[in-house]
This record gives structure tokens, C-alpha cells and sequence, in this order.
């Protein structure tokens, strides 16, 4: 599925754009988060560049999940730094009652990056057109034939203009989770958040989603993706970070993780993720 050239488009990726060594969107720092005494991430240090796409994999309990929650500050961590386009998260209290000092620097970081989830969290009483545009209309409060606009133009780029106004319940999972892409893209945010976002779906659906994120890597736009899909790590990310018990494992370009593995624990999970 061909991307739409349009403003919604993020610029192409260069060679000379990564040789500038730009200011990175996202950075982690050293990052720990714990439940009580269930510690999930131990010092994490991500790094992700303008037009970058990183893939986090692991077996389930690594922290792939909890480190996007943390990024996008859906959860308190209790150390270490998380900076967005160089301006550092600022923190009041330690440890456990560590936590945002600025709720509003928090909610302008929040809308500059958008979160796409497992499980859709599409509003059921809305109709698609509907969800795509309520955030930019009720949090960035832009005039109402602008984001209508958009929000148009950003079906038709996920394949589903046909679907503007009928209800979540009434599309399938691929179709709901192409929505959900559209909805985080109206928001116009400087980078993506994907959380196992074809894992709710079977087979079949689950390539319609995999054509969109493709498409959506090839315009530039900066992503971080967890996922159980080693196929989609592969094939559409720049660096993938391999965590195992809250830890960077292994981390590098998808041709050495996958071609390649040093670590005997990534041979191991690459070997249970082979289809039989």
C-alpha cells in the first residue's frame, strides 16, 4: 500500500540527514521502573534518532510494554532521565514517589507522541471519522475543517476511506487497528508508539496492519515498536533492542540480531519464535 503524498506525510529519510547526528526525539537515560519489590526495568538506554525505527523484542516479562508506557509517560519510573527533543522530563520526589513536576510539560509531550495499542481502545460510541479527529479538535483545539481534512486524508492512507463513518464494532480487527494508526497520525506527533499492534490479529489481518506500519517507515516518521513479530522487525526497523529480564540483552542493526545473534539467550528466543 503506497503512502499518499500528502502534508500529512513525514520528510523521506537521507543519508546526509543521519550524518548530521540531529538532536534525538526520544533518549533514555539509565532508566529503572519496579512494581513494589518486582523490579522490570534495571538502567535502560535507548536512543531514537529523527526518521529512526527501533524494535523492542523479548519474551513476555522483559519490560518491552512497560519502557512505551514509561517513554510516553503512561507510567512513573524511579530513575534515570527521559528526554524529548533535548528537553529533559523534570521530576519531583525519589523512588517510589518519583513523579512528574509539570503535569503541563507532560501533556505536551504526551500529544508529540502517539500511542497505538493492542487492543485498539477505538471509542465504541464514535464513529471512525469521529475518533480520528476528537484529540486534535478537544486537546489541540484546531479548527474543526482542518482536522476533518486530515483525518480524511489519513483513512484513505491506511486503506480505509470507505469506513469514515461507521462504528468500530462494525469493522474488523485489522480494519479497527488501522483506524487507531490513523487516529495517533492526526494528531500530527514527532514520533510513534506501537504496542504489539498485530497481535490481536489473526494472520491475514494482521498483514494489512504490517503494509500500513511498512509505509509508514519508508516516508521517515520515527518509530518505536514492540512486537512478537520478528518478520516485521526485520524488515522495517533500523535498530532492534533485544530485552531479557528488564535488561539490553543484545541491541543492533536487524541484519546482525537476526542474521547474526552474539548472545546465547537471543539464539534462544529466535529459535522459539521460528514457525514450525
Amino acid at each position: 500500500m503506497p503512502p499518499m503524498p500528502d502534508a500529512t506525510a513525514a520528510p523521506a529519510r537521507t543519508d546526509s540527514a543521519k550524518c548530521d547526528t540531529p538532536t534525538p526525539v526520544i533518549a533514555l537515560r539509565g532508566l529503572h521502573k519496579a512494581y513494589g519489590p518486582l523490579e522490570v526495568l534495571k538502567g535502560i538506554d535507548i536512543t531514537a534518532l529523527p526518521g529512526q525505527v527501533i524494535a523492542l523484542i523479548g519474551s513476555s516479562g522483559s519490560g518491552k510494554s512497560t519502557l512505551l508506557r514509561c517513554c510516553n509517560l503512561l507510567e512513573d519510573s524511579q530513575q534515570g532521565e527521559i528526554i524529548f527533543d533535548g528537553e529533559p522530563v523534570r521530576w519531583k520526589g525519589k523512588d517510589a514517589q518519583r513523579q512528574p513536576a509539570d503535569r503541563a510539560q507532560v501533556a505536551r509531550i504526551r500529544t508529540n507522541l502517539s500511542m497505538v495499542f493492542q487492543s485498539f481502545n477505538l471509542w465504541a460510541h464514535m464513529t471512525v471519522l469521529q475518533n480520528v479527529m476528537e484529540a486534535p479538535l478537544t486537546v489541540l483545539r484546531q479548527p474543526r475543517a482542518e482536522v476533518e481534512a486530515r483525518a480524511r486524508a489519513l483513512l484513505e492512507k491506511v486503506g480505509i476511506a470507505d469506513k469514515a463513518d461507521v462504528y468500530p464494532a462494525q469493522m474488523s480487527g485489522g480494519q479497527q487497528q488501522r483506524a487507531a494508526i490513523a487516529r495517533a497520525l492526526c494528531m500530527q506527533p514527532r514520533a510513534l508508539l506501537f504496542d504489539e499492534p498485530t497481535s490481536a490479529l489473526d494472520p491475514e489481518l494482521e498483514q494489512e496492519v504490517v503494509r500500513v506500519i511498512k509505509a509508514l517507515a519508508l516516508e521517515g516518521r520515527t518509530m518505536l515498536i514492540v512486537t512478537h513479530d520478528m518478520r516485521l522487525a526485520a524488515d522495517v526497523s533500523d535498530h532492534v533492542v533485544f530485552l531479557h529480564q528488564g535488561l539490553i540483552e543484545e541491541q543492533g542493526p536487524p541484519e546482525a540480531l537476526f542474521g547474526a545473534p552474539r548472545s546465547t539467550r537471543l539464539r534462544q528466543f529466535l529459535r522459539a519464535t521460528q514457525p514450525e
